[in-house]
């Protein structure tokens, strides 16, 4: 007699960029990168302070979620895992901290390891590895922002002032025979 089949777990498929949610940070939304071929994510982090609490080590950094606007900052706190070293896509090897966080995204929320490194040169704000992925999506490298896009905020319209304007006098113009 045969088993029956197992049902296969749906995956969903996530594009090659997203925005997604880091609520555990406060940041309700940032532009993401999934990247495959880096194994661990990244997070632009800056100023960042390493401090003590209850004998652990933690970390506040500073984030600026939009990309080319430094003006808008989320101040976070997270406890560090570890320090690693990770080699970047140009050879270059740096210690950063590893923090725990979670992310939400195509509807699910689920914990990932993050690494503190300040991106600003880079294209995202935000690296999504293999790792982070893993048995959890599928991504399809043709598409961008499966899990939609963002509200844009409705600039808000000044309203024209009316001049008020003289009415001129016709002017007679004397006719001379």
């Amino acid at each position: 007699m045969k088993k029956p089949a197992k049902a296969e777990k749906v995956v969903p498929t996530i594009g090659w960029r997203e925005w997604i949610a880091l609520p555990n940070l406060g940041i309700k939304q940032i532009k993401a990168k999934v990247d495959t071929g880096a194994r661990s994510s990244a997070l632009h982090a800056v100023d960042l302070e390493t401090f003590k609490r209850h004998g652990r080590d933690f970390v506040r950094f500073k984030v600026h979620p939009e990309q080319r606007n430094s003006k808008r900052t989320v101040i976070a706190e997270a406890e560090v895992l570890e320090y690693r070293k990770v080699k970047s896509s140009g050879g270059h090897q740096t210690r950063r901290p590893v923090i725990l966080t979670s992310v939400s995204a195509l509807g699910q929320t689920w914990e990932v390891e993050l690494t503190l490194v300040s991106r600003d040169e880079m294209g995202f704000r935000m690296l999504l590895g293999r790792e982070a992925i893993r048995r959890r999506m599928i991504v399809d490298p043709g598409r961008s922002f499966l899990n939609g896009r963002p509200k844009k905020k409705k600039a808000k319209k000044k309203k024209a002032k009316k001049k008020k304007v003289k009415k001129k006098k016709p002017t007679r113009v004397k006719r001379t025979r």
